[in-house]
């Protein structure tokens, strides 16, 4: 369980410098604008997306899901934070468009000035909150800046295609 944290490090790594479209795997087509893969060392199945926001400065965005039977993990790329401490600590909540929290005051770590990662326990519920989403809200502070918002289209379909990714994975 405990290699599920440095593949979100490498994952997310790959994402704040754009190479994700660069790394060998298994794709899964059909859903738009989603990356679902088992890469070729890696035990388990990523969902990635990222973007560029014009309405925003053209700063990047970029959000990674995984999880395993045991964990939950949730990385958050947005090129206008500027965390100040990696491997500090913040209180983080999630909800979606569509009315759902996800979590509320939930442990992230900082990974780096632009990333921020959660591990959690497995819960359905955490993974059922993405469901009909488009949208989803990280408020990672008191500051506004603090707070953004990602795209996240076709997430439950997005969950579907990770969960067949799951149950066929090599």
């Amino acid at each position: 369980m405990n290699r599920l944290l440095p593949v979100a490090v490498l994952l997310a790594g790959f994402l704040a410098s754009h190479a994700i479209a660069q790394t060998k795997g298994l794709p899964v087509k059909g859903v738009r604008g989603w990356l679902i893969e088992q890469r070729e060392n890696d035990k388990y199945c990523n969902a990635s997306r990222d973007y560029k926001d014009a309405a925003d400065e053209n700063r990047g965005y970029a959000f990674v899901l995984t999880y395993s039977a045991d964990r939950i993990v949730i990385v958050v790329v947005y090129d206008g934070w500027e965390w100040e401490k990696a491997d500090g600590n913040l209180s983080v909540d999630l909800s979606t468009d569509t009315g759902g929290i996800i979590m509320k005051k939930s442990r992230w770590e900082v990974l780096d000035k632009t990333a921020i990662r959660g591990v959690f326990d497995f819960d359905q519920k955490v993974l059922d909150g993405f469901a009909g989403a488009e949208r989803l809200s990280v408020d990672a502070g008191d500051d506004e800046d603090d707070f953004i918002e990602v795209e996240i289209p076709q997430a439950t379909r997005m969950l579907a295609a990770l969960k067949s990714c799951q149950e066929n994975r090599r």
